[in-house]
């Protein structure tokens, strides 16, 4: 009998196997308005000067060998760690209709592909430079699949000028979002044209699934998923009051059944179906307000991840994070991972949970 190597319904269930990213290789994505709509403005000088081209090598040292460090200490839990290929992300590719200088990373698998249930969703990603990112990771998925895994990929997008909205900013409410209208569809720098998804858009709650619609996750990608999963899982959209969504786990973070962390910038109030959660407000993050950030806010501090519903990995020097999650009956583990956070993600980007003892259950009642 065959035993399933994919399993993973939740956040916090026990983690028994992982894949976690690796940032040899990393190259600048090319500017583009995709790149516009969600990087910080700080950055979009860099972007220009340096697409196609490599971070600082003391960087992407400095990363390397926090992730290195992270995957040991998984490792010492009893985790199962697997990596993918490694990529040189500086060459360029393209189609008939456009040509990218280079790709990105293969550093955050939790973007490129959902795990639900026993089956790995790859995602379309809505990046040029993300075209092939699913690709170092083939190897792990090809595995999984010959021992019984499901394995799946979202149609291939053409990402043409009829997949962007360059005029996306010209359609923001004035004031900014709200919660009465947090991501008006005219805002978004991708269109309807094809489904578009980026996996870090997707929250699993046993059998409910929670998306946001963003600047790299469209309806059409939310509905290609829920067709995909059929009656096994419910797909759920949810909004926040974010001008630049782009991923979810900074902003609405599921730390164990009944408890969220959530962002106070974001989260005004949660979702219905969460009525009787608590929500725990995420503190100010330690970042340094000047620190360099390529991909992301400040608020990369609070992507957290569960080993188990007790245990939870935490940036080490977010110190007031660490006592609040304390106070709250969970026991913090802080790993460095300050120069991860500087390339666009935390623990949870960082890791894709293929496997966590547990079985699927019903949390909510509606």
């Amino acid at each position: 009998m065959t035993t399933n190597p994919v399993g993973s319904y939740n956040e916090w269930d026990p983690l028994e196997e992982v894949i976690v990213g690796v940032i040899d290789g990393a190259a600048v994505p090319p500017w583009h308005p995709a790149i516009e709509a969600t990087v910080p403005p700080e950055a979009w000088e860099f972007y220009r000067r340096n697409g196609g081209g490599a971070f600082p090598a003391e960087q992407v040292e400095a990363a390397r060998e926090e992730l290195d460090g992270f995957a040991r200490i998984l490792e010492g839990e009893g985790v199962t760690v697997r990596r993918p290929d490694p990529v040189d992300q500086s060459h360029s590719f393209g189609t008939q209709e456009w040509q990218s200088t280079g790709g990105s990373s293969h550093t955050f698998p939790r973007d490129i592909a959902l795990v639900a249930g026993d089956t790995i969703v790859e995602a379309t990603m809505g990046w040029r430079s993300y075209y092939f990112a699913t690709h170092p990771f083939r190897t792990i998925f090809k595995d999984y699949f010959r021992r019984g895994a499901g394995w799946v990929a979202a149609p291939k997008p053409e990402l043409t000028d009829a997949s962007y909205n360059p005029r996306y900013a010209e359609a923001k409410p004035a004031g900014g979002p709200s919660k009465e209208n947090p991501f008006p569809p005219e805002t978004s720098v991708i269109t309807e044209f094809e489904p578009i998804l980026d996996a870090g858009d997707f929250m699993r709650f046993g059998r409910d699934i929670l998306v946001q619609r963003s600047h790299v996750t469209n309806r059409f990608g939310i509905e290609w998923v829920r067709r995909l999963l059929g009656d096994r899982f419910r797909v759920r959209e949810v909004a926040f009051v974010d001008d630049h969504p782009m991923h979810m786990n900074a902003t609405f973070v599921p730390l164990r059944p009944g408890k969220v962390l959530i962002n106070p910038e974001r989260v005004p109030e949660p979702p219905e179906m969460f009525r009787g959660w608590d929500m725990i407000v995420c503190p100010e993050p330690a970042i340094p307000a000047d620190q360099t950030m390529y991909f992301c806010s400040r608020w990369i501090a609070m992507n957290t991840l569960m080993l188990d519903q007790e245990r939870i990995f935490v940036e080490a020097q977010e110190t007031e994070l660490l006592r609040l999650l304390e106070k709250e009956g969970f026991t913090p583990i802080p790993v460095p991972f300050r120069t991860v956070n500087t390339f666009g993600g935390g623990f949870h980007c960082a890791t894709l949970d293929v496997r966590r003892r547990g079985e699927p259950e019903d949390y909510f009642t509606d």
